[in-house]
């Protein structure tokens, strides 16, 4: 699908102007945010990817439409994965909740750039050697037995590569100072552990990057989709940190629902030549896959909290 430059800078023209109200306007000050807030946002962006959708269906027809959709749900499930990252990384570094929001702001904006760097190198690459397409499917395929074999796997942010060379060409201060990245002491700059939490949130995000671009590149190639579903699943991934991180524990069949998505995604790319699934098809697909895995997984953790007398 070609489209036009008018079309990739009013979408970015509109993200930079999102960010800034957001970071200007709404957080401009450091608060703790409530999961009424939360979830209000997680309703604006989830609204806001809807009406996209709706504008794609008009410029650009249903099937361009339909790859948007499943492509933002892939990405949106994918992402629910993140939050239990972040709420390992946090609970870790003991950072307070009033600046869990910077850091996630930053973190993400950074992730956008990696995304799109990861975009345009995966679809150059099936574009120009088609066989590489059989090489992302069979990691999706990998990616997701992993994730069904290796579980209450520990997070260990210290052993964090970037987190040792960090430590050994930076001073770090030993406590938090407020919501500062680098502080200056006696003339030397140092950097807080909130720049450490940065740091793993962002690798973080370039490990999941690896998993999440391939499964949407089985979905389409075409450049302006796989950005923009991109793109908005990624804005909307902090305000449903805050809208979940308290239930997220409930989601113990999540991980199982996401290892499914990759695989199906997998054997998608895999078949690509042999069967040609829908979109449609893929977009009922992952929708029930990951509605079956919450709603078991709500339904799972009702029972235990009633054994438990909660």
């Amino acid at each position: 699908m070609e489209v036009s430059i008018t079309f990739w800078i009013g979408f970015n023209v509109f993200v930079l102007l999102m960010l800034a109200l957001d970071l200007g306007v709404f957080n401009r000050k450091a608060h703790e945010v409530s999961v009424k807030e939360a979830l209000t946002w997680s309703g604006v962006w989830i609204c806001l990817a809807l009406i996209f959708n709706g504008l794609i269906y008009y410029w650009f027809g249903e099937p361009k439409a339909i790859e948007f959709l499943t492509g933002y749900v892939i990405e949106k499930s994918l992402s629910i994965d993140n939050i239990f990252v972040f709420v390992l990384v946090f609970g870790y570094f003991k950072v307070p909740a009033i600046y869990q929001h910077k850091v996630l702001f930053w973190g993400i904006l950074g992730a956008l750039v990696m995304r799109v760097i990861f975009i345009f190198a995966g679809v150059a690459m099936i574009e120009k050697f088609h066989w590489t397409i059989y090489v992302f499917g069979v990691f999706l395929i990998y990616t997701g037995y992993k994730m069904l074999t290796e579980k209450d796997k520990q997070m260990e942010p210290e052993n964090n590569p970037l987190i040792k060379y960090v430590r050994k060409v930076m001073p770090i201060t030993n406590e938090m100072e407020g919501s500062k990245f680098f502080v200056r002491k006696n003339g030397k700059r140092f950097a807080t552990p909130l720049f450490l939490v940065l740091i793993v949130i962002e690798t973080t995000d370039l490990i999941f990057a690896v998993d999440s671009i391939p499964a949407i590149l089985a979905i389409t190639q075409d450049h302006f989709i796989v950005y923009t579903s991109n793109v908005f699943a990624i804005l909307g991934l902090r305000s449903l940190y805050f809208a979940l991180a308290h239930v997220v524990h409930r989601f113990v069949y999540l991980s199982t629902g996401l290892a499914a998505i990759l695989l199906f995604v997998g054997l998608k790319m895999v078949l690509v030549d042999i069967i040609k699934i829908p979109t449609f098809i893929s977009l009922i697909t992952i929708g029930l896959i990951i509605s079956i895995s919450i709603i078991l997984s709500l339904l799972k953790t009702s029972d235990t909290d009633t054994a438990d007398g909660k």
